[in-house]
């Protein structure tokens, strides 16, 4: 079984979804005018009125925080440790590149998503890339390949993850037995999960602010302690990013190879761009300005907290702690762990175990979040069928606290990455569709107005979009 997981791994992540993730990452950036880097301010304009809703929709802050819970977790902590150990400090080079060519992707998907939204039998906004995939391609048949992609890596692998994380954490701030920690994930998550999406919204929306403002704290506390390690820091990811370090060793193509490889792999797992999960939450939003870009703005800001500030300041307490070893044993959450106690006192170990704990709750309850939206897309809400499933997404969040880390995290990287190919596929034949949007709304605001969307000056998607959806957008005004 392990074999066959690291021979998809190898085909996936060895040629295949690298490629992939590069040229459509630079194809919508180029397309897109550069948006990520043109409109960077706009991202935080959006959140200014990002608190409105209504009965349908939760809010756009609630959307991104949701979007947040599920990035934020083991890939910012424990990932990162990874990274570092396996690819060599130039792998965080590459994962900030795939950051910053996946925040154009993001917007996409996320646009697409909030497009095509649609509501289910209670009334609230569903959508995400099966939903596209079926109203916008006509592939219901794509759809399904995707939702059940995405229930076996969100609903299933994902959250076998982040347990690992959390009961690995707890290990080594307090000692605690594996088995206890993963009941009591399991029935906290289980109190949250059967309350609802709305539910699982204002619960993110309460803990992911409050997590990541006090771990930005530690990591800029611990930054200005060693400021003049700083420059070394940056030097030593840069060089190591083109085999500078290892080039007088005669190991250079390998030492890229290997940062690029580790670096795309564990960025992508963090802020999960292009994988098709995030549009799952933007689409859940009432957007505002009342235009589909409006997601994809907000979604593009998540993708720059997640990796380029959040596992940026992972990075600064391993590296500046002086317990990073080339290919040590020491890896994931506990070289995380080791790192900030050296700076700070035991007390960091504690500080972790508390933060991976809450990131990753969140991140389970959102992902559960992402599979029952897909479960609803096969299943046209079966109210039985959302019971079973959640109990055996808890099931799996047990196994995960019980299992190792290495099988766990190469069923992560084989499922995020077929999930991954058919997302992309599907919003590059969807490119023309998103261009149009990001002209219209840009064209607006260019011209001092609420950018807001009116599907009468789109016959071509009228008859794609879900009746009444978009009808009420200058009411929204």
């Amino acid at each position: 079984m392990t074999s066959l997981i690291n021979l998809l791994n190898d085909l996936l992540w060895g040629s295949v979804l690298v490629y992939l993730l590069v040229a459509i990452g630079i194809y919508f950036t180029v397309r897109l005018g550069f948006i990520q880097f043109r409109h960077f301010g706009h991202m935080f304009s959006v959140l200014k009125n990002s608190r409105k809703s209504d009965p349908s929709g939760i809010s756009s802050f609630q959307a991104l925080c949701t979007s947040l819970a599920a990035r934020v977790g083991t890939g910012n902590m424990a990932g990162v440790a990874v990274a570092l150990t396996a690819g060599g400090p130039g792998a965080i080079f590459w994962m900030w590149l795939i950051a910053m060519l996946g925040m154009a992707t993001s917007f996409a998907e996320s646009t697409l998503a909030q497009l095509y939204k649609t509501k289910d039998d209670d009334g609230n906004y569903r959508g995400g890339p099966a939903y596209y995939m079926e109203k916008g391609l006509g592939m219901r048949w794509m759809g399904v390949l995707f939702s059940i992609f995405l229930i076996i890596a969100f609903g299933l692998v994902f959250n076998a993850v982040q347990a690992n994380s959390i009961v690995g954490a707890m290990q080594t701030a307090f000692g605690w037995e594996p088995l206890y920690v993963g009941i009591a994930i399991v029935i906290i998550s289980a109190v949250v999960i059967f309350g609802g999406f709305r539910t699982i919204a204002r619960t993110a929306e309460i803990v992911v602010p409050v997590m990541a403002l006090a771990y930005l704290a530690i990591a800029l506390f611990i930054m200005l302690t060693n400021i003049e390690k700083l420059p070394g820091v940056i030097a030593l990811i840069f060089k190591s990013a083109f085999g500078l370090q290892e080039a007088a060793a005669g190991g250079l193509g390998y030492a890229i190879a290997q940062a690029m490889i580790n670096g795309i792999k564990r960025g992508l797992f963090s802020n999960e761009a292009g994988m098709g999960s995030a549009p799952n939450a933007a689409a859940s939003a009432t957007p505002y300005p009342p235009h589909p870009a409006s997601q994809g703005y907000v979604q593009m800001l998540g993708v720059f907290m997640d990796t380029i500030v959040i596992c940026s300041a992972t990075v600064a307490i391993i590296l500046m702690s002086g317990e990073y070893v080339p290919h040590g044993e020491v890896t994931g959450i506990e070289l995380t762990q080791l790192a900030l106690t050296s700076q700070v006192g035991d007390w960091g170990g504690i500080f972790v175990a508390i933060a991976i704990f809450f990131f990753a709750f969140t991140s389970i309850i959102a992902n559960y979040s992402y599979a029952e939206t897909n479960l609803i897309f096969l299943e046209h809400n079966h109210k039985a069928g959302i019971g079973i499933f959640r109990v055996i997404v808890l099931g799996m969040v047990m196994f995960g606290a019980l299992s190792s880390l290495p099988t766990v995290w190469a069923l992560a990287d084989v499922s995020m990455g077929l999930m991954a190919i058919v997302n992309l596929i599907a919003i590059s034949l969807l490119s023309g569709t998103v261009i149009k949007l990001a002209k219209d709304y840009n064209k607006q605001l260019a011209a001092g107005k609420v950018p807001t969307f009116d599907s009468k000056d789109y016959p071509e998607l009228h008859s794609q979009l879900e009746e009444g959806i978009w009808d009420n957008t200058k009411e929204q005004k």
